[in-house]
């Protein structure tokens, strides 16, 4: 066995997987695990991974890395099988990586960090992410996030480009911007660009990219520029993914998030307006603590009202240090319940999306050779190599999304 990479988690952490691939290539009898801390089921998850891989490789090294392994270095050292823990920064420095080092988890705030890492491919993946910023500036009541990335960082347009035009010239036909908070994109650059202004000097700088997709948006944080790239580019695909967290004033106020569910309405109408037919996602948590049913009901009622097609729902999760766990909770089989019922509401709005698009042509990532995604993201079965984008006629629609063949 040479270097085996276990990834939970977000976008970004797969992306940061591929660049420890990169460093660690050279190392054999190695077993990265790169942790989430989102939520207490993502870090039983990874736990879970590691004894296994201790079990079935007891020779093997294991390297535990990512947000949970920056918040608690000690408890995943005690892990049988550990031989080391990384930090979120030190697990993207090639020294890190050089045989025999010893270094091992620091603060994230100390350590040095270099601007960019150049991933050439993802191992089994058709579809490309590339980090744009890291960490976050804002402290919403229940997440821990920050305490594992840190402050908000952005990655210099230049290099952005630079990244994504290695990878489109590897093959690559869809890009994923992705990060903690992409929203939240460069104040700490030179001139202050905001997202919007980098989306399109790498729209115009690489236009041998056939699809841009943007990873989760604040509704509250979508600058002009953006708006203006939703309506008029074709290569940034009519989708769009907002953290919503809730849909009730109060709780949201009570997250400290920066939006209000008027905002948030507000950023769907005109979005549609903008871009007709553009698909809609949103994070959702359920059971935040404190949520009576009439405050639920306020969330699914706006999921229903919405239509939003694609909806991400945990029920919320503890995570000790943060405000939220010591408020007032809601009983975990009720957070379950209602998680069920955002989803229930999110799959009844996915099915009269889909059934929309029977008969009509789409353009299709084909990623496994049996499956892909169109550009609004809905999930199609047909049959293609993968990596390939093509034009598809949509057959038929169920609830686990289109069947379709080339046109």
């Amino acid at each position: 066995m040479t270097v085996e990479i276990l990834t939970f988690g977000c976008r970004l952490n797969t992306y940061e997987s591929e660049v420890m691939r990169g460093h660690a290539a050279h190392l054999t009898d190695t077993i990265v695990v790169n942790t989430c801390a989102v939520t207490t089921e993502a870090e039983r998850q990874a736990r879970q991974a590691i004894r296994r891989a201790h079990r079935e490789n007891p020779n093997a090294a294991i390297v535990v890395t990512g947000c949970a392994a920056q918040i608690a270095p000690d408890t995943w050292a005690a892990l049988p099988g550990v031989a080391r823990v990384l930090g979120n920064v030190e697990k993207l420095q090639p020294q890190s990586w050089v045989a025999g080092s010893g270094s091992s988890v620091s603060d994230i705030m100390a350590a040095k960090e270099t601007a960019a890492h150049l991933v050439t491919e993802f191992a089994g993946r058709a579809r490309a992410f590339v980090q744009v910023q890291q960490g976050c500036d804002h402290r919403c009541t229940f997440c821990v996030i920050p305490f594992g990335r840190g402050p908000n960082r952005s990655v210099p347009i230049g290099a952005v480009v630079e990244q994504v035009r290695t990878l489109v010239s590897n093959g690559y036909n869809e890009v994923v911007l992705t990060g903690v908070d992409i929203a939240s994109y460069g104040p700490d650059l030179p001139g202050a660009p905001r997202l919007g202004q980098m989306v399109r000097r790498l729209l115009a700088l690489v236009p041998e990219l056939p699809r841009l997709r943007l990873s989760s948006l604040d509704p509250a944080a979508i600058d002009d520029d953006l708006w203006r790239l939703i309506e008029t580019e074709p290569r940034l695909l009519p989708h769009l993914h907002l953290s919503l967290q809730a849909a009730s004033d109060l709780i949201l106020k009570r997250r400290k998030r920066r939006h209000m569910v008027a905002e948030a309405a507000a950023a769907i109408d005109r979005a549609r307006a903008l871009r007709p037919g553009i698909a809609i996602g949103a994070d959702l948590i359920a059971g935040f603590p404190t949520e009576t049913e009439a405050l639920f009901a306020e969330t699914l009622g706006f999921v229903e009202r919405t239509g939003i097609q694609y909806v991400h729902v945990f029920p919320y999760s503890e995570r000790p240090g943060t405000p939220a766990a010591r408020m007032p909770a809601v009983p975990v089989a009720e957070r379950r319940a209602r998680a069920a019922l955002l989803r229930a509401a999110g799959l009844t709005n996915a099915r009269a999306f889909y059934a929309a698009q029977v008969g009509r042509e789409a353009s299709v990532l084909a990623e496994t050779g049996t499956t892909g995604h169109t550009e609004h993201f809905a999930p199609v079965r047909i049959v293609a190599p993968p990596g390939t984008l093509l034009r598809a006629r949509i057959t038929a629609a169920n609830d686990d999304g289109l069947l379709a063949e080339p046109a």
